[in-house]
C-alpha cells in the first residue's frame, strides 16, 4: 500500500504496527469483527475436550444394572426470572430401583458440588458405581471427572437433546422435586438450608412409603408401541428383593422402616413447605402455620377432610392475583374534556384525526404513540352513544315517546338524509327531551 501511494503512515505508527503479533491484531480487532456481525459474539463450545473423553449412555445401554447405578440433574429453582443467583437442586436417581437423593446446591460451582456429591455418597445404602449427567458444564468439567475417578465411579453422559436418555431422573424431578418445592423462586443461605431441612424427610418418605411404576418391557406394531409394567413397589421394596444387595444392608433397611412413622415424616414436610413459602413471598400466609412444634395429632385429624380443601401443598399455591386494570396514569387526564369537545364536533373523526387536533392544540405534550390510547378512548364513547342509540330507543319509545317522537330520532340517527332540512342536534339530546317531556 506504501509502494503504490495508498497508504501514509508516521514512523512511529508504522514501526509498531511492523512489530504487533497476529494475537494482538486479533484482540485489537474483536470489537470490530463483533461489530460487523451484528453485535452477536460467537457462541464456542464449552468443556469440549472433557465432554469428548466421557462416553455416551443412551436409555438403550442400560441393560438392568445392578443398584448403584445413578442418573443425576439439576434443577433450577429460579422462579419467573432465570437472572441472578438462586438455589438449585441435585437429585441423584438409581436406574435399578428407584431410589432418590435429592440435595440443594447453593451456587453452580464445580468444588461445591463435588462436595455435595460426597456427602450424597455416604447416605446411599449402597456404593455408588455408575454416575451418569447431561452435558450442562456443571458436569463436563475436570473437576468431576477426577472426582469420579478418584471414587472409582464410572462416569457417563446423555447424548445432547435427547432428554429420555435420562429418563428415570427427568421423571423424578416432577414427581418429586418440583411437587415438593414447587416452582417459587430460592435464593440465599436460608432457602438452602430450608430445602435441606426438607430433604431429608422427603427422602425417607419417598423411599420408604411411596411406590411407583417400572417398566418391564415395550413392544412396537408399526407405529402403536406397547408397554407393561412391573407391579408398584417402593425403592425400599425393590432394594429388598434384589439379589445383588447384601443381606447386611436388607437387615439396616428393615431396622430403619420400623422405626419410620409415615405420619409425621408428611408433617414435617408440610412444616418445612411453609417455611418456604415464607421465605420466597417474604411474608407469612394467613391460613399457614409455620410453627415448628404443631401437634401431629391434630395434623392426621386435619388429613381426613383435606381432600375436600383441594391441594393442601404449601409451595403449589398461587398467588392470589393482582387485580387488574390501568397500572399508570392516565397521559390524556389534563385534556378529557378537550379531547371529548373534538369527538363531539364530529363522531365520525378517527383516532388519527383526533390525535393531530390535539397535538396542534397542544404542541410538544402529546406524541403519536398515543395514538392507541385515543383509539380506546373513542371506542368506549361510540359503543356508550350506540348503548344509547339501540337499546336506549328501542326500551323507552314504546311506553313513554310519541310517533311524531321517534321519527325525529330515527331522521337524527341517520344524519338528516331522510329530511335535509331537520335538526341536526344529536340524537341524545332528542331522545332526552321527549323522556323529560314524557315524563311530566
Amino acid at each position: 500500500m506504501e509502494r503504490n501511494g495508498h497508504l501514509a503512515l508516521e514512523e512511529t505508527v508504522r514501526t509498531r504496527l511492523l512489530g504487533i503479533s497476529a494475537a494482538s491484531i486479533d484482540r485489537v480487532l474483536a470489537p470490530v469483527r463483533m461489530a460487523s456481525l451484528g453485535g452477536r459474539p460467537r457462541r464456542n463450545g464449552h468443556s469440549s475436550a472433557v465432554r469428548r473423553s466421557v462416553p455416551i449412555r443412551t436409555y438403550a445401554d442400560c441393560n438392568d444394572p445392578a443398584p448403584g447405578f445413578m442418573e443425576a440433574d439439576l434443577v433450577a429453582h429460579s422462579g419467573p426470572s432465570a437472572s441472578g443467583s438462586f438455589v438449585q437442586t441435585l437429585t441423584l436417581t438409581d436406574v435399578a430401583t428407584g431410589w432418590t437423593e435429592c440435595a440443594p446446591l447453593l451456587f453452580r460451582e464445580q468444588r461445591l458440588l463435588g462436595e455435595v456429591m460426597t456427602a450424597m455418597r455416604s447416605l446411599l445404602p449402597f456404593p455408588l458405581q455408575g454416575f451418569d449427567t447431561d452435558n450442562d458444564s456443571i458436569f463436563m468439567n475436570e473437576t468431576i471427572k477426577a472426582w469420579c475417578g478418584a471414587a472409582q465411579v464410572t462416569f457417563t453422559r446423555s447424548r445432547p437433546y435427547r432428554k429420555n436418555d435420562q429418563a428415570h431422573v427427568e421423571q423424578k424431578n416432577g414427581a418429586v422435586v418440583r411437587r415438593m418445592v414447587g416452582y417459587r423462586r430460592y435464593a440465599g443461605i436460608a432457602a438452602a438450608t430450608e430445602l435441606a431441612r426438607l430433604y431429608r424427610s422427603v427422602r425417607l418418605f419417598v423411599n420408604f412409603f411411596q411406590p411407583s411404576f417400572k417398566l418391564m418391557e415395550r413392544t412396537r406394531d408399526g407405529a402403536r408401541v406397547s408397554k407393561r409394567y412391573h407391579a408398584p413397589l417402593t425403592p425400599f421394596q425393590r432394594l429388598q428383593a434384589h439379589p445383588d444387595v447384601s443381606d447386611a444392608i436388607k437387615q439396616e433397611l428393615t431396622a430403619q422402616f420400623e422405626v419410620l412413622d409415615p405420619v409425621a415424616l408428611l408433617h414435617d414436610i408440610r412444616q418445612a413447605q411453609a417455611r418456604l413459602v415464607v421465605l420466597a413471598d417474604a411474608k407469612p400466609t394467613d391460613d399457614t402455620d409455620v410453627a415448628d412444634g404443631a401437634d401431629v395429632e391434630q395434623f392426621l385429624e386435619g388429613l381426613r377432610h383435606a381432600w375436600k380443601e383441594g391441594e393442601v401443598r404449601p409451595t403449589s399455591r398461587r398467588k392470589p392475583s393482582a387485580p387488574r386494570g390501568r397500572r399508570r396514569p392516565d397521559p390524556l387526564a389534563k385534556v378529557p374534556d378537550d379531547l371529548r369537545a373534538l369527538f363531539d364536533a364530529d363522531m365520525a373523526q378517527t383516532g388519527r384525526e383526533l390525535l393531530s387536533k390535539l397535538q396542534f392544540a397542544h404542541p410538544e405534550t402529546y406524541p403519536d404513540g398515543l395514538l392507541r390510547t385515543v383509539q380506546h378512548r373513542l371506542k368506549i364513547w361510540r359503543a356508550a352513544i350506540a348503548r344509547e342509540l339501540v337499546f336506549g330507543v328501542r326500551q323507552v319509545a314504546s311506553d313513554l315517546m310519541t310517533p311524531g317522537a321517534m321519527r325525529d330520532v330515527e331522521a337524527s340517527r341517520v344524519g338528516g338524509h331522510q329530511n335535509p332540512t331537520a335538526d341536526l342536534t344529536s340524537p341524545s339530546d332528542i331522545l332526552r327531551e321527549h323522556l323529560a317531556e314524557a315524563t311530566a
